[in-house]
């Protein structure tokens, strides 16, 4: 490793003085290592591998996942900026968690360090029970939860995450508090929901489309019933105003340059645009969206804004 790191440094610094001679920084220049912030098997990890082929393609370089687990993906982030900022090194970003962590904690980086370059999907928020559970419906979920308080396990990926908002938004609009039980990612969510570690498990859409007849959502937090699920309501059907879930995109060193960015972003965006992509991706249960580096800040304003008026119900709890 640090030999591959003085090699990329080494690039970097040959890069920056052909910039300086008029010529334009090439990217990418070889292999790209991507870092998932997360264990292997969860939803960031699967949507990497899902981008491999379509990166080979596109620029005729690899793109090579290595995992940096730790802190709910705090660790990776703290340490992104200080990776070479060549282009040749990329991470997975995730909301809510880059937003919600500075603001709850001390995770050792601020949102604004992030130097996010494209959000290529959503997950839906889903609320899923094994198949032998006894909660039939969501409305079993809030009458037991009401009965007893705390006494019903909900698991999730990490604190101040997509699962973790999505619990307290259910409490606060059904009144029933569920204990909330963070996981390392999603993979281990799935074990331990499967395994009947916890009662009910703060997935996604794509969790349920994975585990097939093992799970059964009870309620999606879409506007509409989601194609692949459509005898599922969605939570606003039931009263219950939720509609939210996890994005993930891809941020680069902040010392990267802009045009490296600006490459990069593009490259992710014609990724996106992939039909087998594509067809991929929304036959597992993710949706494809496209904020490319140029709309980037408009999109984290607005997002930062949504999840600031949960966070200190979150704080609370810490």
């Amino acid at each position: 490793m640090i030999g591959t790191t003085a090699r990329r440094l080494i690039g970097a610094t040959a890069l920056a003085v052909m910039g300086m001679a008029g010529a334009a920084l090439a990217f990418p220049d070889g292999p790209v290592t991507y870092i998932i912030p997360f264990n292997a098997g969860g939803e960031s990890d699967i949507t990497a591998r899902y981008q491999q082929q379509p990166f080979q393609k596109i620029t005729g370089q690899d793109l090579i996942v290595q995992y940096l687990p730790g802190a709910g993906g705090a660790q990776a982030w703290a340490g992104l900026n200080g990776m070479p900022g060549d282009g040749q090194t990329i991470m997975g970003t995730n909301l809510p968690h880059i937003v919600l962590q500075p603001m709850l904690q001390d995770p050792g980086y601020k949102t604004e360090d992030i130097a996010n370059v494209y959000m290529f999907h959503f997950t839906p928020d889903a609320l899923l029970v094994r198949a032998d559970s006894p909660y039939q419906t969501l409305q079993d979920v809030i009458d037991a939860a009401k009965k007893m308080p705390g006494g019903i396990t909900a698991g999730g990926t990490a604190t101040n995450s997509a699962n973790h908002v999505a619990n307290q938004l259910f409490a606060n609009a059904s009144g029933a508090e569920l204990t909330y039980i963070p996981y390392t990612g999603t993979g281990a969510t799935e074990s331990a929901l499967v395994g009947g570690e916890v009662d009910v498990l703060w997935g996604y859409t794509t969790v349920a489309v994975r585990q097939g007849d093992a799970v059964r959502p009870l309620a999606i937090a879409t506007e509409e019933r989601h194609p692949l699920f459509p005898d599922t309501p969605t939570f606003k059907e039931l009263g219950i105003d939720m509609v939210g879930g996890a994005y993930r995109g891809i941020g680069v060193p902040s010392s990267t340059p802009e045009d490296v960015r600006q490459q990069l972003s593009d490259i992710i965006g014609q990724v996106n645009a992939d039909p087998a992509f594509r067809t991929q991706m929304e036959n597992d249960g993710y949706a494809v969206i496209d904020v490319p580096y140029a709309d980037m800040d408009a999109f984290m304003a607005e997002r930062t804004a949504a999840y600031t008026a949960v966070a200190e119900q979150l704080r609370a709890q810490q």
